[in-house]
């Protein structure tokens, strides 16, 4: 059984290679790896050469799926492959799902594909604004999925609809805040006022740092997400995002809960000092500080006191009449301060561990 060299492989995976090589593969007569053998006969169930065809169709009928699954996995797998697997192999078990996690997978091809897909696979694909984003058609399939909430189909429609005016003024501030140059903010201002929402998404995902700093202010939420899934999307970036206090809790709650996110530091004590940041995420992540920057914390006037329920009881008895208490016990705040500071180191010592040191960075 011949061996193939990678150059005849690119040749046979492009349709270049000569009609006895393609033969050789649709009768197996040529050693290749199932996964290879698997996207090759795909490519090759088109071919111009009729009898070529008609022998990768014949042979493509013995190989098993997992061949398939393992080739539409692949990084490098060919629009061919999963042009056929749509047309051919969508109802087959791990088809769907292979194409959807592979994020070279074009999204015409997934459009035939997603009434085959599970739950799971819908929801997966609703974050992956960008191929969402780039195909009308994609997105239209997925409206009529009985899987998406009410929310998600708006998303969907506000997406590629006409969509609604964009707030200029809005627009101007969040350029100023992201473009110190005079001129380059112009243009951008006047770039983006022109831009759909999928056409300002997909500028969140492949545009350059000035346009995830002003987009990520967007007045549309789908928009916003999109910044934080830019491949070019820098740890100096997202730590910045994490301290504005400006975003919105949805956004701060996509940031705590990305790992890779997570993992920086400087995104977690952001985070947690900045006011806007939902109290459920931020006292999950109060174990995370070090000894330092929890003993900041309790200092830090834009944070909300942990002892929150105590001063509103506190506010509640400080009636008119009472105003002459409020004066005689002006040091409780203070007080108040450092019995949160023990809570925390308390909560810190709890979920860390009581034999552990807290970690100093």
């Amino acid at each position: 059984m011949e061996t193939l060299s990678p150059e005849v492989l690119e040749d046979l995976r492009h349709g270049r290679a000569t009609r006895e090589r393609k033969m050789a593969v649709c009768t197996g007569g040529a050693h290749l790896a199932p996964a290879e053998r698997a996207e090759i006969l795909a490519v090759l169930a088109g071919d111009a050469d009729e009898m070529v065809a008609s022998r990768a169709q014949d042979a493509i009928l013995s190989q098993p799926i997992e061949s398939f699954v393992e080739a539409l996995k692949r990084e490098h797998a060919i629009p061919a492959l999963f042009s056929y697997a749509a047309r051919n192999l969508a109802d087959k078990p791990g088809v769907c799902d292979a194409m959807v996690q592979n994020k070279n997978c074009p999204a015409e091809s997934l459009v035939p594909v997603v009434r085959h897909l599970s739950t799971l696979g819908i929801q997966a694909l609703m974050e992956e604004l960008d191929r969402v984003s780039q195909s009308p058609a994609l997105a239209a399939a997925l409206e009529h999925s009985s899987s998406l909430t009410v929310e998600q189909k708006s998303q969907l429609r506000e997406l590629h609809g006409p969509g609604h005016p964009i707030d200029e003024a809005a627009l101007a501030e969040a350029v100023a805040a992201a473009e110190p140059d005079i001129a380059r903010r112009q243009t951008l201002i006047e770039r983006l006022a022109k831009m759909t929402v999928a056409q300002r998404v997909q500028f969140a995902i492949k545009g350059g740092s000035e346009a995830r700093r002003t987009l990520i202010r967007d007045s549309n939420k789908v928009v916003q997400r999109a910044v934080l899934q830019s491949p070019r999307l820098t740890d100096q970036e997202v730590e910045a995002f994490a301290a504005m206090s400006s975003l919105t809790d949805e956004i701060l709650r996509l940031i705590a809960g990305n790992r890779v996110f997570r993992k920086n530091y400087t995104v977690v004590r952001n985070l947690i000092n900045n006011p806007k940041s939902p109290l459920d995420i931020t006292l999950h992540m109060l174990p995370m500080l070090n000894a330092i920057d929890l003993k900041r914390l309790t200092t830090n006037k834009n944070v909300p006191e942990t002892k929150a329920p105590h001063h509103q009881q506190e506010r509640s008895r400080n009636s008119s009449h009472h105003r002459h208490e409020a004066s005689a016990h002006a040091h409780r705040p203070q007080k108040i301060k450092l019995f949160a500071f023990d809570d925390l180191l308390c909560l810190t010592r709890v979920r860390l561990g009581s034999g552990r040191q807290l970690r100093m960075q």
